[in-house]
């Protein structure tokens, strides 16, 4: 499994949670810097923060792909449609919580949203 992390960098403790998730043994991480220039338009910027990933087209739409989305609602958002439209379905989304009274701030893992399952069955609702 490919894990796409946008995000701060994760934990050992977190990587063996997604691993027990997804019944995945072999993670292969990317830590993608996702920091965007406001004063600039995301799409180019977008572009050229996932042209050093080594994934062919082939790839893109047949190797199982999570991704730990970046904070940013608009950098997610702009991300999902540019992945969507490499990969012809939306990536599952690895999400996150805080851990409570964790000084200094800790997150666990706390679900994998499966973006596609959740727009077939809103497709229901039309």
């Amino acid at each position: 499994m490919l894990l796409l992390n946008f995000s701060h960098p994760l934990t050992s403790t977190q990587l063996a949670a997604v691993q027990a998730l997804t019944k995945q043994p072999d993670i292969t991480l990317h830590n993608i810097r996702a920091q965007f220039n406001h004063q600039q338009p995301f799409a180019p910027q977008l572009a050229q923060m996932l042209a050093p990933l080594p994934l062919t087209p082939e790839q893109w739409q047949t190797a199982s792909i999570l991704v730990n989305p970046p904070s940013l609602n608009y950098i997610t958002g702009v991300l999902l449609a540019e992945l969507h439209g490499r990969m012809g379905y939306f990536p599952p989304l690895l999400r996150l919580r805080p851990i409570q009274h964790s000084t200094p701030p800790a997150f666990e893992v706390a679900e994998i949203l499966d973006l596609q399952n959740l727009r077939n069955t809103a497709r229901t609702t039309r």
